[in-house]
């Protein structure tokens, strides 16, 4: 994500902070335009299941959801009472949780609201600590998939150790796994991908996934053939770097993703824990 959307996104979400009753909420029609929801009641199916996470999460629902309502303007100068809610910090994260993560709207929310402090650093770092350890995940199930379809083919462990090995060759110029491990100061008991930049996971990513849709489009099968066709499908993806001026094997390793995905569940965790509860202050006169 840009750094001028998540500034943009993020004087959106600091405007529609308010103080209700002392404690720092935000207005559930405001989110919805926000977050890109078109219609009130999708929204509100939102809410619901928000809801029903706060209470398995131990939460009581009223500490952070609360029913107020808003005042609307309608034609010729008159008004509507319309439903709003006043939500917590809290209450927007989970809300945020059950959005679509792939519009940038609702992955910033899911940030936005995870962290204590706002500061844009924080919250960029944040992100790109999301992308990198959603961009590994999704390489783990890229080869678990490969894997299912080549052992349908010959292909037994050890030939695919092999055929890996074979495409981080390619594609980190002759460098092997080991090679790169040593260059990266990656322990010998590690996956290479869990230090990897999300530039690179995802460019393994979609050479993997070449070869999975290849070796079925073009029915191979053995150690060979499949271990040919995912060096090309590397080299093609090297090539595709090379010629945006990036040196795979040169990138800089980045700390363990595992350490990191930690990280942001520790951060998660805490959210309930942090946030003031609506219930605990006395509404004003």
């Amino acid at each position: 994500m840009k750094a001028d959307l998540i500034y943009e996104l993020l004087g959106k979400f600091e405007s529609a902070c308010y103080d209700y009753n002392g404690i720092e909420c935000w207005s559930a029609r405001e989110l919805q335009i926000i977050l890109g929801y078109a219609q009130w009641r999708n929204f509100e199916n939102a809410i619901d299941k928000a809801k029903i996470t706060c209470e398995s999460s131990g939460n009581a629902v009223s500490d952070h959801f609360a029913d107020v309502s808003k005042t609307i303007p309608m034609p010729k100068g008159a008004e509507k009472m319309i439903n709003d809610y006043a939500l917590t910090r809290y209450a927007c994260y989970l809300i945020a949780q059950n959005g679509d993560s792939a519009k940038n709207e609702i992955a910033f929310a899911q940030t936005y609201f995870a962290v204590q402090t706002r500061k844009q650093e924080i919250i960029e770092q944040r992100l790109l600590d999301i992308a990198r350890v959603t961009a590994r995940e999704k390489l783990s199930k890229s080869e678990k998939k490969l894997s299912g379809i080549i052992y349908e083919r010959g292909v037994d462990d050890k030939g695919f150790a092999f055929i890996r090995s074979q495409g981080d060759k390619a594609l980190f110029g002759g460098f092997t796994t080991q090679d790169m491990k040593r260059k990266l100061q990656v322990p010998d008991t590690k996956p290479l991908a869990d230090f990897l930049p999300t530039l690179t996971i995802k460019a393994k990513d979609f050479a993997t996934e070449l070869t999975s849709h290849n070796v079925v489009e073009k029915d191979l099968k053995g150690q060979n053939q499949i271990s040919n066709e995912h060096i090309d499908n590397n080299k093609a993806v090297r090539k595709m770097l090379q010629e945006r001026g990036v040196q795979p094997e040169k990138l800089p390793a980045l700390d363990d993703v595992k350490k990191v995905q930690r990280k942001l569940e520790s951060e998660d965790k805490k959210i309930s824990k942090t946030t003031a509860k609506l219930n605990t202050k006395k509404k004003k006169d």
